[in-house]
């Protein structure tokens, strides 16, 4: 996928989140009686702007789309004539300011759970049951005697019936650091639990980093088999320049024979910078050729790549599909239940990221946020619009967080003044702002260090 692809991607989703989170702000303080003076979306220099209404508030798009903002008038920013100070930020009653404070947040949860109301409207819910392929004897759920073809039933006593379900509840059963019995059945026996052992706080922070729980507990869903054959040739790349081309089925790699494409990538990643022979069958005729493979970094190991596809996924059985037409109504309260699951567990998951439970190397920044903005949108329209609903109630959430300069940090401020009965000192609002600051880089900090991590291993 390209870079412009996903940075057009990043670009479109950033700025319409952040534009209906100030549309909040701005919404919300104009139908309180709040006079705005300008409605930004982005910061820096001033691509465009527009002065309309009868307080002649100032509409502006600006160069870098990583956020915005909503400013009123306020006697804190400089002189208010007498007429309007009735009007003024710092004049509205406390409860009005945080009302003005909540909205933008709430907006974004708002527009996820409509987002996703209508998205289940439009396809209803389709769901692939968590039924386990392959498992490695040696592994946690090796030990723990779980098999292929066994249904994941509960986690934890909480029923599951989705493959998504047993993916959030296990990183919230992981990282809450109490034993995690899984319930499953297969075929028509009777359900039976079994007790993943997972050895210390260590290893289950180790689970918790990005794409490391499944694979470090031995876990892997059901997947119809991938024809080995070459959906794709990059060209240029090694199995290109060796001659190999689209449709082309392999048969052997070093003499070892393979079955389907997951055969293929196996072998190929064990053999970084290896040189390897290569059997494959074109139009009836079989043929060998050398490859060089290439070796990249994937999440921190090594892995061996000639830069080829595999074919069009085969469809999921019907057997393993759950599909759940919706009405209206319906759809709204499964939109409601999903995005507060979502949201309660992204806040379970924050606290224990600060205590240390939870892997710091699951903080995004920008770069990481481009490419799953990119690679969802690669993917059709309803994967990006649901990567808009998780970021969505991310930003709602995180701008919740009691730190200065970021909307829960204001609500704070304002609630202490509200009880207190008079401002706060400038002293004490300085500290909290530099306060504000200081977290703030030292998150940017973390997230691109994490982005560069991912990039370069």
């Amino acid at each position: 996928m390209s870079l412009s692809w996903h940075l057009l991607a990043f670009i479109v989703a950033i700025c319409l989140l952040v534009t209906v989170h100030e549309f909040g702000h701005f919404s919300v303080a104009r139908l309180l009686g709040f006079k705005v003076l300008r409605f930004s979306v982005g910061f820096g220099k001033t691509l465009w702007s527009h002065v309309a209404g009868a307080d002649r508030t100032e509409y502006v798009i600006a160069a870098v789309p990583l956020g915005g903002y909503v400013k009123m008038l306020d006697e804190r920013e400089g002189p208010v004539a007498a007429a309007e100070l009735s009007r003024a930020f710092n004049h509205r009653p406390h409860w009005q300011r945080i009302v003005v404070l909540l909205a933008g947040p709430a907006f974004n949860i708002i527009f996820a759970v409509l987002l996703l109301t209508a998205i289940m409207l439009v396809a209803g819910i389709t769901e692939a049951r968590p039924v386990l392929g392959p498992i490695d004897a040696a592994s946690i759920a090796g030990r723990a005697g779980l098999r292929a073809g066994d249904e994941i039933v509960a986690v934890d006593a909480r029923a599951v019936d989705s493959q998504r379900a047993v993916l959030l509840d296990l990183l919230d059963a992981v990282s809450g650091g109490s034993p995690v019995v899984l319930t499953v059945r297969n075929g028509a026996g009777a359900p039976r639990t079994s007790t993943l052992a997972i050895n210390g706080e260590a290893e289950r922070r180790r689970l918790t980093e990005p794409s490391a729980l499944m694979s470090g507990l031995g876990l892997e869903f059901y997947e119809p088999p991938v024809p080995p054959v070459l959906g794709s040739v990059e060209s240029n790349g090694p199995a290109a320049r060796a001659g190999l081309q689209a449709g082309d089925t392999i048969l052997a790699i070093d003499a070892q024979p393979v079955h389907d494409f997951q055969n293929v990538v196996t072998q190929i990643q064990s053999r970084p910078g290896q040189r390897i022979s290569i059997q494959y069958r074109r139009r009836g005729v079989d043929a060998s050729v050398q490859v060089s493979v290439l070796a990249q970094t994937q999440d921190g190991r090594t892995v061996g790549r000639i830069l080829a596809r595999p074919p069009p996924l085969p469809p999921y059985p019907e057997s393993l599909l759950r599909h759940t037409r919706l009405s209206l109504p319906g759809a709204f309260v499964q939109a409601n239940v999903q995005a507060w699951d979502m949201t309660a567990l992204q806040g379970r998951l924050f606290w224990r990221m600060l205590i240390g439970r939870v892997s710091v190397k699951n903080l995004s920044g920008p770069v990481g946020i481009a490419e799953l903005a990119g690679d969802s949108a690669s993917l059709g329209v309803a994967p990006f619009l649901y990567f808009l609903v998780i970021v969505s109630l991310a930003l709602g959430f995180m701008n919740l967080l009691p730190i200065p300069l970021l909307d829960g940090g204001q609500i704070l401020f304002q609630t202490i003044e509200w009880l207190k009965g008079s401002p706060l000192s400038e002293r004490i609002q300085a500290i909290g702002q530099q306060l504000g600051i200081a977290l703030l880089v030292l998150l940017l900090g973390v997230t691109l260090f994490n982005d560069i991590s991912r990039q370069f291993g």
